[in-house]
């Protein structure tokens, strides 16, 4: 990765933003992700019910996706996370309020929920991207890592609630009025895109976004992230459920079991780019992906909430790197960087959003405990085409290559 040295307080601070961006958006996902068991017993949902809830939000996001590099390419990563934050909050109010009343509001405002989380999530791996070139070093696994300290931050703030028996409209109204009104304020750091020498006019956005969706190694990374996004998006939404249901766990120590699996990914993210650097991509993200599978298997089939809980450390730390190292992959040539990161974070986040729910209509067939072999299968295909995210021929030299 070729330094760039103009500006390095800019750049300094656009990390911070960005580390800011990734943080939030954790926290207000696995916020409602928390409260998931509470809402399906106030709703009185079956597995395939709740299934087609979460469907909800994924349907959000495939409306967004498409159009978020587009989006992001005419307002900037500044103003659409600053927008989007702003509308994930009032949607996560909705969710709030609205499951008391019934399904009705809790779906609509999912579907907004997922609208503003997949264009958010597009906008700051964008504004990661040109942070990273700026810096000249890699630390896309860092920004990601700040993701999973959202997410662990609030797990444990969710089982906390859960444990003094707070209210879900108490607890997700908290969490909307902080993501209304902080994220704003902290992405006032993000470098400004039209900084960048290959930031393209309104036009050329579009146009790059679209060429991008043709070409098959950016399409073949987004299937590799897919399958990590699949794996990451099932454990953040039904190894809390799995835990109660299959292994007879209260739900304070099922909530834990997530925080367990959310730390675990956190800490592999955080420590990551040390192995990149001194290993390269391929072989440590496929190896780390072979340990999320043998997570994922223990998980399911070890028998015992001890061996889930270790199965669930092992899903997690296996999965750190497939995601962010994805994005750095989506990044190497700077000059289609923003389309290509775009592509692969919406492929990537379809997976995210939308693989919960088919592990909701598998688990109405067997259980949810057993559907999670879905996520071993999808991980065996990573695996395999881990040769995706090499550097090509014309990138510039990153010392995160292998």
């Amino acid at each position: 990765m070729t330094p760039v040295l103009e500006s390095p307080v800019a750049a300094r601070a656009g990390a911070r933003a960005t580390y800011a961006a990734f943080i939030a958006n954790g926290f207000a996902f696995a916020s409602w992700a928390a409260r998931i068991p509470q809402v399906r017993d106030q709703l009185e949902l079956s597995a395939s019910e709740l299934g087609l809830l979460l469907l909800a939000i994924a349907a959000g996001s495939l409306v967004a996706l498409p159009l978020a590099g587009i989006i992001v390419a005419r307002l900037g990563s500044r103003r659409t996370v600053t927008a989007m934050a702003v509308v994930n909050g009032l949607a996560l109010s909705l969710v709030a309020v609205g499951q008391v009343y019934g399904l009705l509001p809790v779906v609509i405002g999912l579907i907004a929920f997922g609208f503003a989380t997949g264009a958010w999530d597009v906008a700051m791996n964008v504004q990661g991207a040109l942070v990273e070139r700026r810096l000249g070093r890699a630390i896309m696994p860092r920004f990601h890592a700040g993701f999973s300290i959202g997410t662990v931050t609030a797990a444990v703030l969710g089982a906390g609630m859960v444990a003094l028996d707070i209210s879900v409209v108490t607890h997700l109204l908290i969490v909307a009025g902080l993501v209304v009104v902080v994220v704003p304020l902290a992405v006032r750091g993000f470098i400004s895109d039209a900084d960048s020498s290959e930031a393209p006019k309104p036009t050329t956005g579009t146009q790059r976004t679209l060429a991008a969706w043709r070409e098959p190694r950016t399409l073949l990374v987004g299937l590799f992230v897919l399958a990590f996004a699949f794996a990451e998006g099932t454990g953040n939404d039904w190894t809390t459920i799995a835990f109660i249901d299959s292994y007879g766990t209260s739900a304070t120590v099922g909530t834990l079991g997530f925080a367990v699996f959310l730390t675990a990914m956190t800490v592999g993210r955080w420590f990551g780019p040390g192995l990149l650097d001194r290993y390269g991509r391929v072989p440590v993200v496929r190896g780390l992906a072979g340990v999320s599978l043998l997570g994922v298997l223990l998980f399911v089939f070890g028998g015992s909430t001890p061996l889930a809980f270790v199965g669930a450390v092992l899903w997690g730390a296996g999965l750190s790197l497939g995601f962010p190292v994805g994005m750095s992959a989506g990044a190497d040539e700077p000059e289609m960087a923003s389309a290509r990161v775009s592509v692969i974070a919406s492929i990537a986040y379809t997976a995210f959003l939308g693989g919960p729910p088919l592990i909701g209509f598998l688990g109405e067939e067997s259980s949810v405990l057993r559907a999670m072999t879905a996520v071993a299968v999808l991980l065996a295909v990573a695996i395999l085409i881990a040769g995706a995210i090499r550097p090509p021929v014309s990138a510039p030299a990153d010392p995160a290559a292998d």
